[in-house]
């Protein structure tokens, strides 16, 4: 199926832009009684309404309070388990994920400073066993990827769970109390607390509120607490709770593959893939088991085995501890004396997308996999959650501080949802490329999953279920077959063709992919809170495959990475990146001009214009790297009695790199406008002959949506 094709999966709401429907005065969905009514901007006169209340503490409810909390806006967080779980889960953090956390106090570094070093990680190794033939092996990073030519930082491979430890210093940090239900008093949130333990069972939201009804075990009895707050988060999962209430649908393709997820522990066979064949990922075919290994730290020999997973022919009591430590060994190919199994776990891959983000007059908002499931491939589910925590946070913030109205909030699915669903399809495309393996073997998956479902639901149905198990275990063992060496070898004229073909795979990178640097810095909104360019052109459909990433200046975009020295008397030989003239900790915007005087005279009509607006602006004069001389003064001079504005000169690596506005495809008599999140909202490619003061009213009055 093509790209359209996929995305017309999603139904009536694949649509350029967003359709708005009055929902009824109650919602037949779960415990959901939701009345709308259009309010207009945040009131902050009621101690006992919460601005934000984010429901589900993993890593994208963690990055979005945290980053509400900088911005000055009060939140707590519902979690219903009792304590954060050990399993590994996600492990890629991509570019743009990195650049985030870059921000939130130096948590990037902290992460590269912590993780496994990158040559333990770089490879994917495709194995009869794990300490049998290597059938081959693909590295997954470029010498560009360390160089920080388009990044200030580099992607990383670290265990979701210690994620979340460091996630949980920078709330406490932040002054955010952790709670079990039991050290709580009956007293309304005030914004700082991440409550454990507590389910959220009810929503109903009325007036300018959201009610909160949420269940806790507190002395051996289940006790419900309600929570009003103005703007409610679901962040609680691909089976979220919020979701679910709010009777927001799912649309796409479910049940793409079910699988058992094994966590265990063993240094010794950590150990022997440190030394002799180190990797990420390992995918292992031979004639007992076939299973993928994630190795999520060698050196501590921590790994998660991904196997198929046939119910109800299979169910998760033929998956004991002792049972996976026997699987286990026949992947690996020798005994190992000190296997540890964790947990084991079943789950299913889906690739959905919520038809939704926003509800109810833009108080009730879903983010990560609440609004969106994806198959693992690419490592797409957890970061793009990152991404939307961070498109979201300042839109909030505008609004509780009344800077922009809550329709500002709807820019939110406005943007991200055409997001998720182009990285829905781009993780199938790539869950695709990881089957092309075993198909090329001899073993195609797709012919597994019609035999499991003719026994299932087709003629074998009528076969007594354990006759069905045993017919099911019969077919997997002929396929498996086709893997054993006497077939699977250079001199056998079938083995020898399959070989050729896999490494024909491997080099033309037609198989499972780590890194989209394209799509994961060069992602774009094409409406939104921004201005669009008229001759700006769509993303083309994902290919599937590497590619770079080219410096965009489009509205919609990120802003392109350069490295930049401040001209200020105590910064004179400080170094930092374009990304980090934005701060973090306000809602303020970047207009970025080359010092020249019309240029001058636009960023003083932007100020004036934005202390109208009452939000925050910042000047930067990108002034080339030979002609600085002069310049704080000259900047001084033309912008007084403004002081909201800093000069800073390009940092090139050599002569032959590309100046800034050369980088940006424009000329130095244009200006660029950079939102809050470091996506560029307007830009103008030539000098502004027309009124700059009107102008730059139009620009901020099409942003804040006012």
């Amino acid at each position: 199926m093509g790209f359209l094709g996929f995305i017309k999966g999603f139904s009536s709401v694949y649509r350029a832009k967003p359709r708005i429907r009055a929902y009824p005065s109650s919602c037949q969905h779960g415990h959901c009684h939701i009345q709308c009514r259009t309010f207009s901007h945040f009131k902050d006169h009621d101690d006992s309404v919460l601005p934000v209340l984010i429901v589900g503490a993993g890593p994208v409810g963690l990055v979005l309070s945290i980053l509400l909390t900088k911005l000055g806006i009060k939140c707590s967080v519902l979690e219903k388990s009792k304590s954060f779980s050990h399993h590994p889960q996600a492990h890629f953090i991509n570019n743009r994920s990195m650049e985030v956390f870059h921000k939130l106090d130096g948590l990037a570094e902290e992460i590269q400073r912590s993780q496994p070093p990158v040559d333990l990680w770089r490879k994917f190794v495709y194995c009869t066993s794990l300490t049998g033939p290597v059938l081959g092996s693909v590295d997954h990073m470029q010498p560009q990827d360390f160089e920080k030519v388009v990044s200030p930082v580099c992607v990383a491979h670290f265990s979701q769970y210690k994620l979340i430890r460091l996630l949980l210093k920078k709330l406490e940090d932040l002054n955010f109390l952790i709670c079990k239900p039991e050290g709580l008093n009956d007293e309304p949130f005030r914004g700082g607390e991440l409550l454990m333990g507590h389910e959220c069972v009810k929503i109903n939201a009325t007036g300018q509120s959201v009610n909160v009804t949420a269940s806790h075990l507190k002395e051996g009895k289940y006790t419900e607490r309600n929570i009003t707050c103005n703007i409610l988060v679901g962040t609680d999962g691909a089976a979220s709770t919020i979701r679910k209430l709010a009777g927001i649908e799912l649309r796409g393709e479910k049940d793409l593959q079910k699988l058992v997820s094994v966590h265990f522990l063993s240094r010794d066979l950590g150990q022997y893939l440190l030394n002799e064949r180190p990797g990420m990922l390992f995918f292992i075919f031979n004639t007992e088991a076939i299973g993928v290994l994630v190795a999520h730290d060698l050196k501590q020999g921590e790994f998660v085995l991904q196997m198929p997973f046939y119910p109800p022919q299979q169910s998760l009591d033929d998956f004991s501890p002792e049972t996976c430590k026997q699987l286990i060994l026949k992947l690996v190919g020798q005994e190992l004396s000190d296997i540890d199994v964790i947990d084991i776990k079943p789950w299913v891959m889906h690739a959905e997308v919520a038809e939704k983000f926003v509800n109810c007059d833009n108080r009730i908002i879903l983010a990560g996999d609440a609004a969106h499931r994806f198959p693992p491939a690419g490592g797409f589910g957890m970061n793009t959650g990152i991404q939307d925590a961070h498109n979201l946070a300042w839109k909030i913030a505008a609004f509780v501080k009344g800077i922009a109205p809550s329709s500002i909030l709807h820019t939110y699915e406005t943007e991200r949802r055409p997001i998720a669903i182009f990285n829905t399809a781009l993780s199938v495309q790539n869950f695709r490329a990881a089957m092309a393996v075993p198909t090329t073997l001899g073993l195609d998956p797709t012919v597994a999953n019609s035999v499991h479902q003719t026994i299932t639901d087709g003629i074998g149905s009528i076969l007594p279920s354990g006759l069905q198990r045993a017919v099911l275990d019969g077919i997997f063992t002929i396929g498996r077959a086709q893997l054993s060496e006497f077939l699977l070898n250079e001199k056998n004229l079938l083995g020898s063709s399959r070989l050729a073909k896999l490494r024909h795979l491997f080099e033309e990178g037609k198989s499972l992919q780590l890194q989209f640097p394209a799509e994961d810095l060069g992602f774009r909104y094409l409406e939104g809170a921004l201005i669009p360019d008229s001759d700006c052109v769509a993303q083309g459909p994902p290919t599937g495959r590497r590619r770079d990433y080219i410096p965009s200046s489009d509205p919609g975009s990120r802003l392109p990475h350069m490295n930049v020295r401040m001209l200020s008397n105590s910064f004179s030989e400080a170094f930092i990146s374009t990304l980090d003239l934005l701060p973090g900790d306000k809602v303020e915007f970047l207009l970025i001009i080359a010092p020249l005087e019309k240029s001058y005279h636009l960023a003083v009509a932007a100020l004036k214009v934005a202390e109208e607006f009452k939000v925050s602006v910042k000047v930067c004069i990108l002034w080339p790297t030979d002609t600085v001389k002069g310049a704080e003064t000259r900047s001084k001079t033309a912008l007084a009695p403004w002081e909201s504005y800093i000069d800073v000169a390009e940092a090139k690596k050599s002569s032959n790199s590309f100046s800034w506005w050369s980088m940006c495809q424009m000329t130095d008599k244009g200006a660029i406008l950079v939102r809050p999140d470091e996506h560029i909202a307007w830009r103008a490619k030539s000098s502004i002959d027309d009124d700059p003061i009107l102008e730059m009213k139009r620009v901020f009055s099409a942003i804040l949506k006012v």
